[in-house]
């Protein structure tokens, strides 16, 4: 049982003995319609179910309203940051993803988003290393983001999302494996603008109120997690939108 679904459990027989409680006479809690309450609640445990997927719903309604908000007043850092890496630059429908090489569910994601980008050039595809698994993860980000400027970034972000068992020295072997100078790779990766710019890119996420990686945007929509049929769907829409537009 998850906590939202326990906060359910324990939250909706007390707001319920709290109705029974809001009468102008209602001096102390009725011991009978309390047990009335219980066993019905333990012979219908699909209201708590409902209760607890209203809840659900009504969050994530929540989560998009403010995540729009904010995408609007943060496009330029989401969309436009000259220090990520960008795939298909001269794409129309930007799709910025914020991933972690070491989560998995990006790993999972990761075939299909090199698929997607290879097979639609119109899609310009934004990475944005955000930082959640620690030292190897920063390790992967800062050698990628050192050699963006050596081309490649697509093939080396396949590579790295490929490495199941992923740490600074894989990392930095599959690098050397693409034939990518390291020296100059390093160099970079290690200097104080990369910091900066892993910094920023946490800082953006949060403001953003993501809860962990893969996270999508595209145009004014969010699409949290691994979820590439939703991901496609928004590509669609603003695909379609622009042709109507045009």
């Amino acid at each position: 049982m998850t906590l939202l679904r326990r906060a359910a459990t324990f939250a909706l027989p007390l707001a319920v003995a709290g109705l029974a409680l809001s009468g102008c006479d209602q001096a102390k809690p009725d011991k009978a319609f309390g047990e009335k309450v219980r066993a019905y609640l333990l012979e219908h445990p699909e209201v708590l179910m409902e209760a607890s997927q209203k809840l659900q719903e009504k969050q994530a309604t929540q989560q998009a309203a403010s995540a729009q908000k904010a995408i609007g007043q943060y496009r330029q850092a989401i969309e436009r940051d000259p220090r990520d890496i960008v795939i298909n630059p001269a794409g129309t429908i930007t799709v910025t993803e914020f991933f972690d090489y070491r989560c998995g569910y990006c790993k999972h994601a990761a075939p299909e988003i090199v698929d997607l980008v290879q097979k639609n050039p119109d899609i310009r595809l934004v990475l944005k290393d955000f930082v959640i698994f620690g030292h190897d993860s920063e390790a992967a980000a800062r050698i990628a983001l050192g050699a963006k400027d050596q081309g490649k970034s697509l093939e080396l972000y396949k590579a790295l999302m490929a490495e199941k068992s992923l740490d600074a020295a894989t990392a930095l072997r599959v690098a050397q494996g693409l034939g990518f100078d390291m020296a100059k790779a390093k160099a970079a990766g290690e200097s104080q603008a990369v910091t900066q710019h892993l910094a920023d890119t946490e800082a953006l996420a949060k403001t953003l109120a993501l809860q962990g990686t893969p996270a999508f945007i595209v145009g004014d929509t969010l699409i949290p997690g691994a979820d590439i049929n939703a991901l496609k769907l928004a590509i669609d829409q603003t695909r379609a939108g622009k042709a109507k537009a045009g």
